[in-house]
This record gives structure tokens, sequence and C-alpha cells, in this order.
């Protein structure tokens, strides 16, 4: 398989276990989506949570009260965001295929998402939808391997997958766009070992696996986290840093 096919699996991965995804997996700092939104000169009133999933960053956009519509490719995902978000507009669709009309929203915000895209022809989608002066934000956590027990948890669980590819933050640089800031943000997820091996269990590097070496792999991590006093036994806060990279549309 090459590297390109792997990224592929990786990318189609999250749909088989979409409730998993829903129930376990981070939110994202209030303080990071503002600053994220701040990029726009504009007055923000729509936004698109583009690749939205199961709605991780849309519940954090319609807090702000904003008018969210989201859209996603995953038609499983999609069904677990409506679900949980009746109010919300949902539609399918990708980064490179917006079914959204020219200019039509203020703020376009992507969520764990971004490196997935085709970069170009999604940079050019996005300023299609957007309104002159409006914002793109996008978003990742990541577990914070300054803390000393986070970082052995990230070599413990590594695997082949996460070894062959690893995300990469993107530059916005095309002429739609002015200069890409980049800024980081703590977050908190609260998580027991047993929740936060399922949460591990979501990602791609771990849902591409086959059935033996995942249930090895997650074993292997149930068993540091109950060695460690930091998670041992009842609920702890796991440390993450969300990055964000925002750009303003010309």
């Amino acid at each position: 398989m090459t590297d390109t096919d792997l990224v592929r699996r990786r990318a189609r991965s999250f749909g088989a276990s979409a409730a998993a995804y829903a129930e376990h997996r981070p939110d994202y700092p209030a303080d990071g989506v503002r600053w994220g939104l701040g990029a726009a000169a504009r007055e923000v009133g729509q936004v698109l949570d583009l690749a939205a999933g199961t709605g991780k960053l849309t519940v954090g956009l319609a807090a702000l009260g904003l008018e969210v519509t989201a859209v996603e490719p995953d038609t499983v995902m999609l069904a677990e965001l409506a679900s949980r978000f009746p109010g919300v507009r949902a539609l399918a669709g990708s980064a490179e295929r917006i079914p959204l009309p020219d200019a039509s929203v203020d703020a376009v915000l992507v969520g764990q998402a971004f490196h997935w895209f085709d970069r170009d022809v999604a940079l050019a989608e996005i300023a299609r939808v957007l309104r002159p002066g409006g914002a793109l934000a996008a978003l990742w956590n990541k577990d914070d391997a300054d803390v000393e027990w986070v970082a052995e948890l990230g070599k413990v669980a590594s695997n082949r997958v996460t070894k062959a590819w690893s995300t990469k933050f993107p530059v916005f640089d095309t002429a739609q766009y002015e200069a890409s800031e980049r800024a980081a943000f703590p977050h908190l997820h609260t998580r027991t070992a047993d929740s936060l091996v399922a949460t591990i269990g979501t990602q791609s590097h771990t849902l591409v696996l086959s059935p033996e070496e995942r249930d090895a792999l997650l074993e292997r991590i149930r068993t540091y986290l109950r060695s460690h006093p930091e998670t041992a036994s009842g609920e702890f806060d796991l440390p993450l840093v969300t990055t964000v990279i925002r750009a303003r549309r010309v």
C-alpha cells in the first residue's frame, strides 16, 4: 500500500465509529474558536463548519450564537451530527465541492480535518463561499507532549501507521487570502483510563489497523494508563494543545 492509499484509508475510516467519535473525541476551546473567527474584517453571523464530522466544532460555534451550516462527506458521520444537533443545517459535501452559493458565509472553520483536504482545490472552494473579509480558521487538538506522562503515552500508542504518516499544518498562502497567523491554546479533556482508550480507538491510525493489531494496541495503552498514578483510577484531565491557523479572505 502506498502512502497516498494509506492517507485515503485513514481519511475514510471514521464513519464506522461515528457514535464512539461523537462520545469520546474532545471539543475545542472557546478562546481558540473566537480567535479563529477574529480573522474576519466583517461581522460574523453565518458560519460554515467544513468537514464537520459529528459536530465537535459545531457545538462551540452554535454556543456563540452563530448560524451554523455543517458540511460533511461521510454519510454516517453526518447522520450522527444531525441526530445530535437537529437545529443545525447539515449537508452532504466536501471541502473540494461545497454545496453552498458563492459569497454565502462570513467564516469557514475546520476542526481536525484540513490535513485530509486537497489543499489548493479546497482553498479555492472555501474562498468561493466566503464573503470578502471573511475568516478561514483550521483547528487541531493534540496531546500536550510537554507533560511527561502524556509524552510517554504517545510512545506507547505509536504504531506502524502512526510512523508512516503524520499531520502537517497547512499554509494558507494563495492569492485569495491575506497572510495566515497561527496560535496555540491550552485545553483539557476529562477522561478515565477506559474512556481515553476509547478516544484513541477513534483515531485514524488505530481504525485502519487489523482487528488483532488494534486490540493489542488498545490493551497495551490500557495497561500503561492503569500503571501510572495520574491515570490509574477515576477521572483525570488529559492536557491538550489546540493549534489554530487563521487567515482573512481578501
